[in-house]
């Protein structure tokens, strides 16, 4: 069999505001130069981006307009994605609208709100940490509480050693966000979610957007939060905008300077953008940008100096390598007249941010072995990986389906060569999520179904070697929290 060469999947991706109808809640659009960009500039910062292999979305707007847009298939602008860390800013909002109304104050002390869960002799510095200790990751924590969504809480949260005066020591604390969640429910009779759908999230078009909870039902506020690509540039332009949008204050403008200034020290490297301080939810940036950030690279990221936002999501391992690429290749192609029309530019840009996708399984288009284990089941012994059985079918149109059962859940993918194919998978991060896959033969006895998790960072490799009536089986994810990579395991034929 000849290799097999994958096909690219045109997205929906807008650089002309002439030729695309925007929804009424969207971000206007325009050209690239008549905003002061560089198609040119701009596509080579496109291309770099698309070498990581790990983007998901991406969006610039200047001066209000979005110039820019582009999704990696199988992702797509009508989905929402895991935000992480990101969601921290949008908790950060709630506090700050809270503040306006009355609710908290950033001198509240932290121990007042859930006095029943307060340990009974608290220390002198639990007893001092005060809401700006919270929104500045400066709590005075040495090791910071657990946040998974199964633990969190106000009780576990007091219970940690504080053995630094708070204001004195950050430490990142995504259970410290957590508490400002619980402080804002606590005060306004309603989660973050609830609390910012009139204030926030409907003003500014945000539909149907998600936050996981804990399990007393409060927002988890550290992460959990989903939204568009589009949703996180529109809160971007909010803050660029100093909290007003079309003639509305949504966010006090004090509480924008506030949140988005440094508000404590956390390193010094000049060539770091985690070393440039941290605001209430917000980091600093290098050339005076900000940012709200996520895990994997999911990036708010607000220049005022440009009057520009760009909006990014995806699932890398190295995030400081995404923004050298916004510094080194995208920076300049910001300019403060505007430039003459580059028509030739503007077409390549377009086919380029058209033409994004995730690569698919690599490969060839078949085998000669597949007669000989179509059909066949596939059985595992007892392993951590709950991996119970595998089995392969094809369907008319040369499309397999592969069915696997997993932790006592039976489930099936379907997927074809060189081509994204939607629907449920069993073999990605998140068995949950909605997923998309695709297959090859990386040799004639070793197929590959690579699976992509398109509300989330994740994609993940299968590897299926067979020989005979027995399959190795080996998986790997491109990010996670824990092993990425677990060990091989072998199946018999049934």
């Amino acid at each position: 069999m000849p290799p097999f060469k994958p096909l690219a999947v045109t997205l929906f991706v807008t650089t002309f505001a002439l030729t695309v109808h925007a929804t009424p809640m969207s971000l206007p659009r325009s050209t690239p130069e008549s905003q002061g960009v560089s198609s040119s500039v701009l596509l080579s910062a496109v291309e770099a981006l698309d070498a990581i292999d790990a983007m998901n979305s991406f969006m610039l707007v200047r001066h209000g307009k979005v110039v820019a847009e582009g999704w990696w298939s199988p992702y797509g602008p009508e989905n929402r994605h895991e935000l992480y860390s990101l969601s921290k800013s949008f908790t950060s909002t709630a506090v700050g609208m809270a503040i306006a109304e009355g609710k908290v104050s950033v001198d509240d002390e932290v121990l007042k709100f859930f006095p029943e869960d307060a340990p009974a002799s608290p220390s002198a510095n639990l007893k001092a940490m005060r809401i700006r200790d919270l929104l500045s990751m400066s709590t005075g924590h040495q090791d910071e509480p657990s946040s998974a969504s199964t633990n969190v809480c106000p009780k576990t949260f007091y219970a940690q050693p504080v053995p630094h005066k708070p204001g004195t020591h950050f430490k990142y604390n995504t259970a410290a966000t957590f508490m400002l969640s619980a402080i804002v429910q606590k005060q306004t009779g309603q989660t973050v979610l609830d609390y910012l759908q009139p204030r926030l999230f409907h003003p500014l078009g945000i539909d149907h957007p998600t936050w996981d909870t804990n399990f007393q039902g409060v927002s988890l506020g550290g992460y959990g939060l989903k939204v568009r690509t589009e949703d996180i540039a529109k809160f971007g332009q909010l803050y660029l905008q100093q909290g007003k949008w079309e003639e509305r204050q949504l966010v006090p403008a004090s509480w924008v300077a506030s949140a988005t200034s440094k508000q404590t020290s956390n390193g010094s490297s000049p060539t770091s953008d985690w070393d440039q301080g941290y605001g209430y939810q917000f980091w600093r940036c290098r050339h005076g940008a900000y940012r709200g950030d996520g895990a994997f690279g999911q990036y708010c990221l607000v220049l005022p100096e440009q009057d520009a936002v760009i909006a990014i999501t995806s699932g890398v391992k190295d995030m400081q390598a995404v923004l050298n690429i916004i510094w080194d290749k995208l920076l300049p192609a910001f300019q403060y007249h505007r430039p003459s029309p580059d028509s030739a530019s503007q077409a390549k840009l377009t086919a380029k941010l058209t033409h994004l996708s995730v690569r698919t399984a690599e490969g060839a288009a078949g085998s000669s072995i597949e007669a000989s284990i179509i059909g066949k089941r596939f059985k595992f012994t007892e392993n951590d990986q709950k991996i119970e059985w595998l089995q392969i079918t094809q369907t008319q149109g040369g499309h397999w389906t592969l069915a696997t059962k997993a932790n006592g859940v039976e489930s099936t993918v379907d997927c074809q060569f060189g081509s994204w194919t939607k629907g449920n998978a069993p073999f990605a991060t998140y068995t949950h999520a909605p997923l998309a896959a695709s297959a090859a033969w990386a040799s004639n006895d070793t197929l590959i179904v690579k699976t992509c998790a398109f509300e989330t960072p994740f994609y993940s490799i299968l590897k299926l070697h067979f020989d005979g009536n027995q399959v190795t089986r080996e998986w790997e994810t491109n990010v996670g929290f824990g092993r990425t990579k677990p060990g091989p395991l072998i199946g018999q034929a049934q």
